[in-house]
C-alpha cells in the first residue's frame, strides 16, 4: 500500500521484481541504477550468496515526478528466487503497489517460471490480494538465448495472464527501462484514482 507523507507531500510506492532464481531480477535493477541520474537515486543495497546474487532484496528509490502535487518516489525491490527463501519473498511483497514478473526464456526454466508465478499468486493471497488487482507487467528476459522459448510458449506457461508484456535482454539493458516505465504507468494510473488532491 502506498505510503503518503503529507508533510513532505510525498507518495512512496513499492514495486517488486518477482520471478525464478537467476532470471534477471537483480540485473534489471543494476541496469536501472547504473543509468539513473545521481540526484534521482538512493543507495543500492544488495546482499549476495554463492548460489544467487540476491539473498534478500535490492532497494532503489527513484524520484519520478509529481502526482496531484505529491512527489512520487518509487522503491524497487527484488525477491530471492530460490525455493528455500519463501519467507523472504512473502515479507518483501507486503505493501506492494506494483509487480514486475521476470520470466526466464531458457527452455530448461519453464517449470521454474510456472512455479514462481504460482508462488506469487499464493503469497499475494496471503495478504488478501488478488494478482489481477495489483498493477503487473511481465518481462520475458534472456531473449538472446539460442533456443529461447517463444513468447507464446512463455505466455502459455504462465496461464496467459493478460497483462502488459515486454521482451528483454537485461544483461545488455534491452527492455529494462521499457519494463519499468510500463509498470510505473499502471501504478500511477491506479494512484491517480485514489490520491487526494492538492
Amino acid at each position: 500500500m502506498t505510503f503518503v507523507n503529507y508533510s513532505a507531500r510525498e507518495l512512496n510506492v513499492k514495486i517488486v521484481y518477482y520471478g525464478p532464481g537467476l532470471g534477471g531480477k537483480t540485473t534489471n535493477l543494476r541496469h536501472v541504477y547504473a543509468r539513473a541520474p545521481t540526484r534521482q537515486k538512493g543507495r543500492l543495497i544488495s546482499l549476495a550468496t554463492q548460489t544467487e546474487r540476491t539473498l534478500f532484496f535490492d532497494f532503489l528509490p527513484l524520484n519520478l515526478g509529481t502526482l496531484r502535487g505529491f512527489q512520487v518516489r518509487f522503491h524497487l525491490y527484488t525477491v530471492p528466487g530460490q525455493v528455500f527463501y519463501a519467507a523472504s519473498r512473502r515479507l518483501i511483497l507486503k505493501g506492494v503497489d506494483g509487480l514486475v514478473f521476470v520470466a526466464d526464456s531458457n527452455p530448461l526454466r519453464l517449470d521454474a517460471n510456472a512455479e514462481s508465478w504460482a508462488d506469487l499468486g499464493r503469497n499475494l493471497a496471503g495478504y488478501g490480494l488478488r494478482r489481477d488487482r495489483v498493477p503487473t507487467v511481465i518481462q520475458y528476459n534472456k531473449r538472446d538465448l539460442e533456443g529461447a522459448v517463444p513468447v507464446d510458449g512463455l505466455r502459455r506457461c504462465l496461464g496467459s495472464p493478460g497483462v502488459p508484456e515486454f521482451e528483454a535482454v537485461a544483461a545488455e539493458g534491452r527492455g529494462v527501462f521499457e519494463t519499468l516505465k510500463g509498470v510505473a504507468r499502471l501504478v500511477l494510473s491506479n494512484l491517480a484514482q485514489r490520491t487526494p488532491g492538492r
